[in-house]
């Protein structure tokens, strides 16, 4: 038997949760380390996982199969197509510069018991939601999925709650109904979507007999599978609104700027560039594949909900007086893009979208983990509260530009591919779509740009005298996130041709082909 490397690779940060978490009280130091360490190794495996991978070989591969609940038929089956390896290489990647970004996050401010460990157990979550999303990457087991899917917002629900945004402007009794509303609200709008989707899964079960996507396919291929077009269209629809609702997409988005305001700055990096991409993630694999004819039927008005998120999250950023929420809105924005890349139904907008998921993680996380540092050091996460860093603080002005600049997808920085391939197979599909979401370009440079100059620029405020630089903790944290937006800027190569395939196979699940460009015959 092979080395299961994908069990392997979800099961170490698992195992790094509980190491993490069993640490004794007193000894906060080593449990960061040891979480460190164990997310350095798990991105290693991802790292294996990911060189091992032949893009164009099979649909699915490292696969893994084995009997689970035989009674129902659901099976512990892993597999990773182009655009899963990618994402779960992403979250690896991530996982270890949260952690050092939140090095002190947990640090109780006064120790009342012995027994309180809030560092072990700060960490030890961080590495259980990373656990359960490398496998919901790997699943291609519906109910596998599905469990997987729910599980991760237990983790999220202590993180939000429970480790909360120290720089908040009212008093500690309003910041914790703050964080446990935040919470709460998580919780539940992904409870509920996840209560819809358990419902299609059921009924997934009954007509197809199976939660397996290759005995599925299989299924569909030699014809003893068909799906009526009522009930195709009911079980899409189920599994959809859970994936909007995990995205988020609009107007299922409103849990997402309130658990990023609350959250510390590394979990809310989590929120969106690591969990919120299980949502668009799932759609590709899920929805286009089980269900494409309904995916098809269903497009035009998720076009429209993409377009509306792209213009109305851009808008209500640049509207933000608080830095992280002003984040959060953006970040609504962008996943209208990947949304509209996915259901624009053309390989350039598929394969912009994947590679929007990859690089909006990247580029989202510099820009919040600087914004991070920056908050930790005044004590506010209001923009007013700013102004005149760059004259204190170059360096860490400097990246927080460059973060900027990659969320309004500057040419020469990754995001920038992402976006032009969204927009171009978005207009090759549907010109108007394509026309309406490039306002969403225009207001990402009017909300970067005002955010940087209130922040940066301008008379040094006295609050804002004498604020340290960025130290070398936080510079290993951005230095390597930046430089992997330039180097995807310039050559997005080794990601597109690991990704294309998989979109192929996407195109072929839906039977959509790219549209022919009309030109005129010479005279």
């Amino acid at each position: 038997m092979s080395f299961p490397l994908l069990t392997a690779t979800a099961a170490l940060p698992a195992i790094g949760a509980v190491a993490t978490a069993a640490v004794p009280a007193a000894r906060r130091t080593a449990a960061k380390w040891l979480a460190l360490i164990f997310s350095l190794a798990t991105l290693v495996l991802a790292g294996i996982a990911l060189a091992r991978f032949e893009p164009g070989g099979a649909r699915y591969q490292l696969t893994e199969s084995h009997a689970w609940i035989k009674d129902f038929g659901v099976r512990y089956e892993l597999g990773v197509d182009g655009i899963g390896v990618a994402l779960m290489a992403l979250t690896a990647l991530l996982i270890p510069f949260v952690i050092l970004a939140g090095w002190h996050d947990a640090d109780p401010l006064e120790t009342k018991s012995s027994r309180w460990r809030p560092t072990q157990g700060f960490f030890a979550l961080i590495l259980m939601v990373e656990a359960m999303v490398i496998l919901s990457f790997e699943a291609t087991d519906v109910f596998l999925f599905y469990i997987l899917f729910e599980a991760m917002l237990i983790p999220m629900y202590f993180l939000i709650g429970g480790f909360g945004d120290r720089a908040h402007t009212g008093s500690d009794e309003n910041a914790a109904a703050q964080r446990s509303y935040a919470a709460v609200k998580f919780l539940l709008y992904n409870l509920v979507g996840g209560l819809v989707m358990l419902a299609a899964v059921i009924g997934l079960y009954v007509v197809a007999g199976t939660f397996s996507l290759s005995e599925i396919a299989e299924a569909r291929a030699n014809g003893s599978l068909s799906m009526a077009t009522g009930t195709e269209r009911w079980l899409f629809l189920g599994f959809f609104f859970a994936f909007a609702v995990k995205a988020p997409l609009w107007p299922l988005h409103t849990w997402l700027p309130n658990a990023m305001g609350e959250a510390t700055s590394p979990v809310a990096v989590l929120i969106t560039a690591v969990v919120d991409k299980v949502g668009t993630f799932a759609m590709l694999r899920f929805c286009l594949q089980l269900f494409p004819e309904a995916s098809k039927w269903a497009t035009p008005v998720i076009i429209v909900l993409a377009l509306i998120s792209i213009v109305y999250g851009a808008l209500l950023a640049v509207g933000q007086r608080d830095i992280k929420r002003l984040i959060a809105y953006a970040s609504i924005s962008h996943f209208g893009f990947i949304i509209l890349g996915i259901f624009a139904m053309t390989s350039q907008g598929q394969s912009g979208a994947t590679l929007y998921m990859v690089n909006h993680g990247i580029s989202t996380a510099a820009l919040m983990l600087v914004a991070g540092f920056l908050i930790t050091r005044r004590g506010s996460r209001l923009i007013a509260d700013y102004g005149g860093v760059q004259k204190v603080a170059p360096i860490l002005a400097g990246t927080f530009l460059i973060g900027g600049l990659a969320t309004l997808s500057l040419p020469g920085l990754a995001p920038f591919v992402s976006e032009f391939l969204v927009l171009v197979g978005a207009f090759s599909a549907y010109p108007a779509a394509g026309i309406i979401a490039t306002t969403g370009i225009v207001l990402a440079a009017l909300y970067v740009l005002v955010l940087y100059q209130r922040t940066m620029t301008g008379p040094v405020k006295a609050e804002v005298q004498g604020m340290a630089d960025l130290k070398v903790r936080e510079l290993v944290v951005v230095l390597p996130l930046i430089a992997l937006l330039l180097f995807l800027g310039v050559y997005p190569k080794p990601l597109t041709e690991i990704v294309n395939p998989a979109v192929q196979h996407t195109m072929s699940d839906v039977q959509k082909k790219d549209p022919q460009p009309e030109v005129e015959a010479a005279k």
